[in-house]
């Protein structure tokens, strides 16, 4: 039964209204079969699903057990218990360190647990990775990451790692002392550059710079204002510089000590005077203890990065005395070759028939 007026409509999707020139009037009832029906079909008539489950790569599928700690206990029995999230979450970030834009507000008691993370996932040793993830903590934490780096007489290391060296902004001493620099080498770019300002102590002895090489040293702060303006400790000794090469110091408006020992200046009356009049300095009669290189060592936490290849194929390594002592123990296994200045290679012969070397420094 129904009431007076209303009507059924099984195609009805409602009444249809019309305004035409002011008015409003009725057009009529639109029936379902005027209207497109919507498909919601996600797949043709015939297709079909089939999962590869065992077909993945065993290395796509394998299980994590990096999450878990494996001990044993007192019965010798294996036990797991699983790591906290926030260990879990910083071997994360560690994986991926190469990926993050910004470390700025991080706390620096997670940093410093995340720079470990990373270094223990050599993310600082692979090419691909060191520069980038190391220039996102020296962006993040300054001389925290690295305040001091000392590199006497590693060349070949400066070489290899030179591209991670330029991304510590914040290094106050830097040891270069017998890294054969000379007047002309690519390094001298970064290190005239705003990114070496905050450097207070350099040491550049034995390095065959001449004067050209001091000019192009001093050429920024002389012209232009900037470069190494804070400079207070410099070290020059051991090149073939001259009186006229020390004219160019006078830009170092700072510099406290000078140490030019062994160089081709001769020292006479009108040096003392030129150094008191341009640089009110005078001569030291015994060594400063500042060129002693005592107390200069590498001081962040990448102290232990700065002096690792990233060429796992180098077979250039610096050993103690005492390892060359046991090495030699081994005569019958021992071959010594001395390749000049001051250095010895050593092969030694593996009881596997595999051949390991060395280059020590005598």
């Amino acid at each position: 039964m129904y009431s007076v007026g209303s009507y059924e409509h099984k195609d009805d999707h409602g009444s249809v209204y019309v305004r035409e020139k002011g008015e409003l009037r009725f057009a009529g009832i639109v029936p379902q079969h005027s209207r497109p029906k919507p498909s919601y079909k996600l797949f043709d008539k015939d297709f079909s699903v089939r999962l590869h489950v065992d077909r993945f790569p065993p290395t796509e599928c394998r299980k994590r057990n990096d999450h878990f700690v494996f001990t044993y206990n007192g019965e010798g029995s294996l036990r797991y218990t699983a790591k906290s999230l926030l260990n879990i979450s910083l071997l994360f970030i560690a994986d991926n360190i190469e990926h993050i834009d910004s470390l700025i507000g991080f706390p620096e008691q997670m940093a410093d647990r995340l720079f470990t993370a990373a270094e223990a996932k050599q993310k600082f040793v692979e090419p691909s990775t060191s520069a980038r993830g190391l220039q996102v903590f020296s962006e993040a934490y300054g001389e925290l990451v690295l305040k001091s780096l000392c590199l006497r007489e590693r060349s070949l290391l400066l070489s290899e790692r030179s591209e991670e060296i330029r991304v510590f902004r914040c290094l106050e001493t830097l040891d270069l002392h017998g890294c054969r620099l000379g007047d002309s080498h690519d390094f001298f770019h970064h290190l005239t550059s705003e990114a070496c300002s905050r450097l207070v102590k350099l040491f550049l002895g034995e390095n065959c710079m001449s004067d050209e090489g001091l000019r192009r040293l001093t050429t920024p702060i002389r012209v232009m204002k900037r470069g190494l303006e804070n400079l207070q400790h410099l070290d020059l000794s051991r090149n073939p510089l001259t009186e006229k090469g020390l004219g160019y110091l006078t830009c170092f408006q700072k510099l406290r000590e000078l140490d030019i020992s062994k160089t081709n200046v001769k020292l006479d009356s009108s040096l003392e005077s030129f150094f008191m009049k341009k640089m009110s300095m005078v001569f030291s009669v015994s060594p400063l203890q500042t060129f002693t290189h005592s107390e200069c060592k590498s001081e962040g936490w990448a102290e232990e990065v700065t002096t690792k290849s990233t060429d796992p194929t180098r077979c250039i390594f610096c050993f103690s005395t005492a390892l060359i002592r046991f090495c030699l123990r081994l005569r019958r296994h021992v071959h010594v070759f001395h390749v000049g200045n001051g250095l010895v290679f050593c092969g030694i012969i593996s009881p596997t028939h595999k051949s390991q070397f060395g280059l020590f420094d005598t």
